[in-house]
């Protein structure tokens, strides 16, 4: 029997207690304990770090504090894009979609994909078809809007600016969970609403294994947040892995070399969490502040916001 452990994510950048009242403060920190103690039940109670991970984000993308699911981000033309993705440790299994709209929670599409068809990568149009086939929930617009998003979205579609999840004037986003169960098997699932104001379909590492999230059982799982274009460039997720894998480096010295060296040499920032075979997580970030919670087996629960 393995020492299972949860972590997970709901954003990180430049979060600081200046930026905050202590009504939010209190409501992040109350979703961030509620949902990692949920995924840690699952696995508490013999069950998967699949169904763990998956649930865990399912949760996250319910809360409109977060860029995910319900809290999504709107793009240029006022609507919603989402990405997400879920992997395997055990077999390196793994389903992501990119650019859907309407689908409520798109890491259960993730899933679907993974379980149900012999793909990797859906996107757009022909991946909410496969959720239909599925019957992966529906949502009208409505279900997504949120009048703080959307004062947000107004004061730049008139420009060619794009807001990031983590900017000062944005406390909210991608969300992701990692999870060792009792048997060993390690999982992955991370989901996002994007960019606000975000233009030509653009899609940056969430969805994409191996940038933004992935799981091996001979290493770690791993979920990434932050400006995606710099995840995507450096690989972030795998190189984690790779570190371990091929060089020997402790989960925590490949997220050093990764996260606080690698990335800052050229300006991505952001954070991720990870756990690998034996329990141990890790939860660094480069920013200011990244919204994280992670439970191992008979420990107490940690939260955390700041630096």
């Amino acid at each position: 029997m393995y020492p299972f452990a949860i972590a997970i994510h709901g954003g990180a950048g430049t979060i600081t207690p200046a930026s905050m009242t202590p009504e939010q403060e209190k409501a992040y920190k109350a979703a961030l304990r509620n949902t990692v103690e949920a995924g840690y039940a699952t696995l508490a109670a013999g069950g998967s770090a699949l169904d763990a991970v998956e649930q865990a984000v399912v949760l996250l993308e319910d809360v409109p504090l977060f860029n995910a699911g319900k809290g999504s981000v709107f793009t240029k033309d006022g609507r919603h894009e989402m990405d997400a993705a879920i992997m395997c440790g055990k077999n390196l299994d793994a389903g992501a979609v990119a650019g859907v709209r309407s689908i409520r929670n798109p890491i259960t599409l993730a899933r679907a994909i993974m379980d149900h068809s012999d793909h990797v990568f859906m996107s757009g149009y022909g991946a909410e078809e496969f959720a239909r086939k599925h019957q992966v929930a529906f949502e009208p617009e409505e279900y997504f809007y949120d009048a703080f998003r959307h004062r947000q979205w107004r004061e730049v579609r008139e420009t060619d600016l794009f807001v990031l999840d983590h900017t000062v004037d944005e406390k909210f986003g991608t969300v992701g969970a990692v999870a060792l169960d009792a048997e060993g098997n390690m999982a992955a699932a991370t989901s996002t609403g994007g960019m606000t104001n975000k233009n030509f379909n653009r899609i940056g590492d969430t969805p994409v294994i191996g940038a933004g999230t992935y799981a091996n059982n001979k290493t770690c799982a791993i979920s990434c947040t932050g400006h995606g274009e710099f995840f995507l460039r450096a690989v972030v997720a795998y190189d984690v892995s790779c570190l371990m894998e091929y060089k020997g480096l402790s989960l925590h010295q490949a997220c050093q070399q990764v996260v606080h060296e690698k990335l800052v040499e050229f300006g991505g920032e952001g954070g991720l969490i990870a756990v690998d075979a034996t329990g141990e997580i890790a939860l660094p970030f480069n920013s200011e502040g990244m919204y994280r919670a992670s439970k191992k087996q008979n420990q107490e629960t940690f939260v955390g916001i700041y630096k």
